[in-house]
């Protein structure tokens, strides 16, 4: 019975990467901004889903379960290459404070790389990939007040730079 279970989840897992290729390809784009490492992180991503479909419970959590691959291993990549900083209390209050006026030509992709990453993933899974609030808190392995947290303070950034960029185009600085 495990057996067929496992056989089972294995169809279900193959047929939901075919249908989803795109969007699973750039979520780990949307992470490395690379062709050939987004590539990298898919087929990474997809084999550790095949050696690991026998831990998935139930077919309705395929979509979560294998963001969340998808998300670990495009963070893994990012941490191994140098290119994730954690980013203290402190200087996250700096930049929701408007006061670092660096971004110039600002749109939202390039606003919200600029995002730490926790903040980037929140952004990127409720918005770009379309989850909802328990869907990105199973694939980031976070309880849901948390990420409504780091989504409302994930837009209040996004939205002093986007406000900042638009007042410097309003004003003909930009």
């Amino acid at each position: 019975m495990l057996q067929r279970k496992g056989i089972h989840h294995d169809d279900a897992l193959i047929e939901f990467i075919r249908e989803n290729k795109e969007n699973i390809y750039r979520l780990a784009y949307s992470y490395v901004r690379n062709k050939e490492d987004a590539l990298d992180i898919v087929q990474e991503s997809i084999q550790k889903a095949l050696v690991h479909v026998h831990r998935l419970r139930d077919e309705q959590s395929l979509k979560s379960w294998f963001y969340k691959i998808v998300v670990n291993t495009s963070l893994d990549f990012l941490r191994k290459n140098k290119r994730v900083t954690a980013v203290d209390d402190e200087t996250l209050d700096y930049y929701a404070s408007g006061v670092d006026d660096r971004y110039e030509d600002v749109d939202l992709e390039r606003a919200v790389k600029q995002l730490p990453t926790d903040y980037q993933s929140v952004i990127i899974l409720r918005f770009f990939e379309d989850l909802k609030i328990g869907e990105v808190a199973a694939v980031l392995n976070e309880n849901t007040n948390t990420i409504k947290t780091r989504l409302y303070k994930a837009l209040k950034l996004l939205r002093i730079e986007l406000q900042d960029d638009f007042m410097k185009e309003v004003n003909g600085n930009g």
